[in-house]
Formats: C-alpha cells, structure tokens, sequence
C-alpha cells in the first residue's frame, strides 16, 4: 500500500504541475493573439516611413549622409523569462555566423539571454527584456537613453538588430545608417516633395521617426516570437505530463487490484484456518 500510495502522491503532484503549466500555455496564446493587433498597426507605421524615405531619396539622394568612422553596434533582443525552448541558444548561434561579429558591440536585452554571455567583453550594455506587451514602451524608453549614451561617447553609431521573426527564423535588421537599403529610383516619379525644411533635416527628423518605429516593431516582434516558442514548448511539456500521468494512473490501479487480491486472499486463508 505504501508504493501506491507514494505514486499516487506523484500523480497528484503532476497533475498540478500540468494545470500550471497549461495556465501559463493559455497566457502565452491571449498575449500572442494581443501582440498581433499591435504589429500589425507598428508594421503599417514603418512601411509608411520607409514609402516616404524612398519618395523623397528619389528626389535628394545627396542627403544620406556618410557612414566612416561609425561604431558597430548590434542589440541582440531575447527573453526575460523562460518556457521558449533554444530561443536564445538560436540567437547565439545566429550571432556566430555573423562575419564581423567579433568587432561589433553588443547591447543584450532580456535577462534568459544575458546569462549566455556572462563574461563576454563584447556586451557594452544590458538591459531587461519586456514580458508582456504593455512592457515593451519601457524597454523602448531605457534602450533610448542607452543609445543615446552609446552615441555620446563614440559619436556616430552602425545600429543593427537581431531577433527571432514571427515565422521563427532569426534576422539581422540594419537600423543606422537609415534607408541605406532603400531601392534607388533610376527616374524620379511624378513631382519632387515639397519640403518645409532643408533636406539633410528632413532626413535627419525621418531617421529618428524611422528608428523609434523600428525598435518598437522589432521588439513585438521578438515578444511575438517568444510567445509561440513558449505555447509549443508547453504544449509539449503538458502532453508529456498527460502521458505520465495516466501511466501513474494505471499502474496505481494495478497495485490497488492486487492489494484486493492480497486482502481476499488473506480472507480465504482466514477461513479455511478457521474451518
């Protein structure tokens, strides 16, 4: 009795493990559902931006400005919790099939990610990652005040991102210098821009505009990637759970119909003893 009793202790203790376990699952797919309406509106945002840098690159092309002498940085966005599988394993990974990885200066975010690079002399700055959405403007605001520190000391700043997409793979994004990927114009289509400011300001206005925007997409983007790395792994884990479970289960009921055996046996012998 003492063996069935002690596995179904275990089964009880699981099945606990397993409602919190799939609490947390159902948390993760309510924030992924809540994500999708904000990157939507976010992606909108910045393919408005970057429609309007190629509008006006089309007309002023002389306005982007030089890229010497420009300090390689790189964020690197992961977790700050866990429950995502190799999420951050994969940006680590990622990062080491980067050709000029090792002259870059890495700015860490999320917690679970940090940990992977404790003692690496690359990491100029670390910073906590968003759990929820709601989150992400106050990474947004500490990431700024970083970046602008970033650029006090060494001037200009290469800013690029890297983070898992929505459909699961990791991109390296190139967010300074701005719209250097944007594709030139041969022929200038219908009329030039009508500017309010000198054009080298407009551009610079845009790039900070355009940049703001991107973090911001980047960062949902990461988190909306961490939230479905984080519903399959517990959804894993809660099937696996299932599967003990009812092994437990039935290896519990096994015992206890021999227990009955056991106590009908002693019963008869009783009997017979008695006769």
């Amino acid at each position: 009795m003492t063996r069935r009793h002690t596995l179904e202790r275990q089964r009880d203790s699981l099945s606990e493990i397993r409602e919190i376990m799939n609490s947390m699952k159902t948390l993760a797919y309510m924030e992924t559902r809540k994500l999708a309406r904000f990157l939507t509106a976010q992606q909108a945002a910045l393919q408005t931006i970057e429609t309007v840098a190629a509008d006006f690159l089309a007309w002023h092309p002389g306005a982007l400005p030089g890229t010497g002498g420009a300090a390689r940085v790189c964020l690197l966005i992961g977790t700050e919790r866990g429950f995502c599988g190799d999420f951050n394993q994969r940006l680590l990974r990622f990062l080491g099939t980067v050709q000029e990885a090792g002259t870059l200066q890495l700015v860490v975010i999320g917690r679970k990610l940090q940990m992977l690079f404790e003692g690496d002399g690359r990491v100029v700055t670390r910073l906590e990652g968003a759990s929820v959405a709601e989150e992400v403007s106050l990474v947004l605001n500490r990431l700024a005040q970083e970046l602008d520190t970033l650029q006090r000391r060494y001037g200009s700043l290469a800013l690029s991102a890297v983070c898992q997409d929505s459909a699961g793979d990791i991109r390296m994004t190139q967010l300074l210098p701005a719209f250097r990927q944007t594709p030139a114009q041969s022929e200038p289509a219908g009329y030039a821009p009508d500017l309010n400011l000198a054009p080298a300001e407009f551009l610079f206005n845009l790039t900070e505009q355009y940049v703001f925007t991107a973090l911001h997409e980047r960062l949902y983007t990461s988190l909306m990637a961490e939230n479905r790395n984080r519903v399959n792994h517990l959804d894993g884990a809660v099937k696996h759970l299932d599967e003990t479970t009812g092994d437990l289960a039935r290896r519990c009921s096994q015992l206890r119909q021999e227990e009955i055996i056991e106590e009908i046996e002693i019963i008869l012998l009783s009997t017979d003893a008695e006769a």
